[in-house]
């Protein structure tokens, strides 16, 4: 039964942004795109390494793969993995997948044999899309999982004849970048190159799925930083509705553009919900010209790549927007037409949302989202270019609360769980019955695991996750806001804060620094947070190192900064 929600966030909306959308318009993800493929037709979809690809060709292209892999017998709703950086053949691969009617499993290329192999087999994907750097790492696995089919993209795929074969020779010989692997072909296996997939492909016709609202689009797996990775369920209708959500915030500031196709970074992998959502697919809605980052932790040449183009949206995490304000470089690019730089993944810094505004003249507009939403539940007005330290308000037809352990709503200013309801919300977790009964409640909503205040007017703070709660002397200590406090002292480059054992207090703040001035002491730091904090929440150690571990989107792991036990 659903329960009525106060809605004090809808007197806050922007001009031009619904209450309400229907979100009913499309059938599925298919019917989405083959619009936007046809509107868009002669506009660049994407590009790569001076390669542009527009929408006309990727339309064809994937009608081409799409009816390639129906060809294989993959019949509608067979899971295809697909394991590559940002490449022009991802996003191919995952307009294919889905207008063969089949679900795409997004695959962190990066993955150990152990990670891989649990998802392949929690899936059951029975082909995989991998770009051949990676191939070693399948090649240790795939006789333990499902996968019966194997195509191999290289990274000059889609680059013409002779760039591509400089981009590849110089990736397996020079660079050495492609390990040796053997990948078996008894058994009925196939391994098949991506490009002779598509030459095969042309003599095929695209057969229509019929693909429903309620059918599966995505398997998005978790970090699993809990425990093993699970896949959160998407259907079609949860990721149409997202989309059509993302939009309708995004068009009025987008709108300022006057009719000029937009150009947006998609730095942020693919195989991220956050990147997929915001940048290719709202990418479409929009006729985007997506500049393609296969590595983004190679500063020189993402600054290098940008200064070739006029940017309007730039969606990163706060490390990367800081990383970039510390390259000389970056400060000379011109940022006359970059409208809005979305910010997700992590909680945004308030010293480096000042920086970036004041450099680019464009707001780091911080939202809030998971894979189980699709991803975006809350977002900052775009228009507005304050740092308002929350993650914004529920976006069109979304409804957000905060409730207690009991399942309560709490008041305005008050903490407890994140809980969220909505047309984008999962289905559930991908053979976990019991996983998703713990998270989706009798009324719809989802907890998110997440704790966080709502005030009067709706805008939402993130205080932290639960498991990251330290607890000092009965007292909750949330390591976001020893963070933000940290971060606002000059020689701070930055941080993370995590609780370690204490004989006294039960447990003790522990901050973890990257300096940005070598000169910086422990000691000045600590004095930093002591007029910031109040005795129990500062610090009690300071330890230095040269980097913090993240995960491949660029969020602060955490986890792996505690002591074991």
């Amino acid at each position: 039964m659903e329960t009525p929600v106060k809605k004090p966030w809808l007197a806050e909306y922007p001009s031009g942004v619904p209450a309400t959308l229907d979100v009913t318009v499309y059938r599925s993800l298919v019917e989405l795109l083959d619009e936007a493929f046809r509107r868009h037709a002669d506009r660049h979809a994407a590009v790569f390494m001076g390669r542009a690809l527009r929408f006309r060709e990727l339309d064809e292209l994937s009608a081409t793969f799409g009816a390639w892999l129906q060809g294989l017998g993959l019949a509608r709703g067979a899971r295809v993995a697909l394991m590559m950086p940002n490449l022009p053949q991802y996003m191919v691969a995952i307009a294919a997948v889905l207008r063969a009617g089949c679900v795409v499993v997004n695959v962190n290329p990066l993955y150990t044999p152990r990670e891989l192999e649990h998802q392949l087999v929690d899936s059951g994907a029975e082909a995989v899309v991998i770009l051949e750097n990676f191939a070693t790492t399948l090649a240790q696995v795939i006789e333990r999982t499902p996968v019966r089919h194997v195509v191999l993209a290289s990274m000059g795929d889609m680059l013409g004849f002779v760039k591509g074969l400089v981009v590849n020779t110089v990736v397996r010989h020079v660079h050495r970048m492609v390990p040796a692997y053997e990948l078996p072909r008894d058994g009925g296996r196939t391994v098949t190159r991506f490009n002779m997939a598509l030459a095969d492909g042309t003599r095929m016709r695209l057969a229509p799925a019929a693909t429903g609202p309620d059918d599966v689009a995505f398997l998005q797996y978790t970090g699993g930083t809990t425990g093993a990775s699970k896949g959160a369920t998407l259907l079609h209708r949860n990721v149409v509705a997202n989309i059509l959500q993302n939009e309708a915030w995004f068009r009025p500031v987008l709108e300022r553009a006057g009719g000029e196709p937009l150009v947006v970074v998609c730095a942020l992998p693919l195989y991220h919900i956050y990147a997929l959502a915001v940048c290719f697919l709202m990418g479409a809605r929009f006729g985007s010209t997506n500049l393609l980052i296969a590595n983004p932790r190679d500063l020189p040449a993402l600054v290098k790549t940008l200064r070739q183009h006029r940017v309007h949206m730039f969606p990163a995490v706060d490390t990367l927007f800081a990383a970039l304000l510390n390259q000389p470089d970056f400060a000379r690019l011109d940022f006359s037409r970059m409208l809005v730089a979305p910010s997700g993944g992590m909680a945004c810094r308030q010293a480096t949302a000042e920086r970036w505004l004041e450099l680019t003249g464009c707001p780091m507009v911080e939202g809030y989202g998971m894979s189980e939403l699709s991803p975006v539940a809350t977002s900052n007005r775009l228009d507005r270019p304050e740092f308002t330290g929350t993650v914004g308000l529920p976006l069109p037809s979304t409804e957000v609360v905060i409730r207690d352990d009991a399942g309560r709503d709490l008041p305005c200013g008050e903490a407890g769980e994140i809980c969220v309801r909505g047309p984008q919300v999962m289905a559930g977790y991908w053979m976990r019955p019991d996983e998703t009964a713990q998270v989706m409640g009798p009324d719809g909503f989802l907890k998110t695991g997440d704790i966080g205040v709502m005030d009067a007017r709706g805008f939402v703070r993130i205080v932290d996750r639960k498991k990251d709660m330290i607890l000092v002397s009965g007292f909750n200590v949330y390591p976001t806001e020893i963070e933000q406090v940290a971060s606002l002292h000059p020689g701070v480059l930055e941080c993370a804060a995590v609780g370690v054992p204490d004989e006294k207090s039960g447990e003790a703040v522990r901050l973890v620094v990257v300096r940005k001035d070598p000169a910086l002491s422990a000691e000045q730091l600590i004095e930093h947070c002591r007029q910031h904090l109040t005795g129990y929440k500062r610090p009690r150690e300071v330890a230095f190192r040269d980097e913090l571990p993240k995960s491949n989107v660029g969020k602060i792991l955490r986890r792996a900064l505690r002591p074991p036990g």
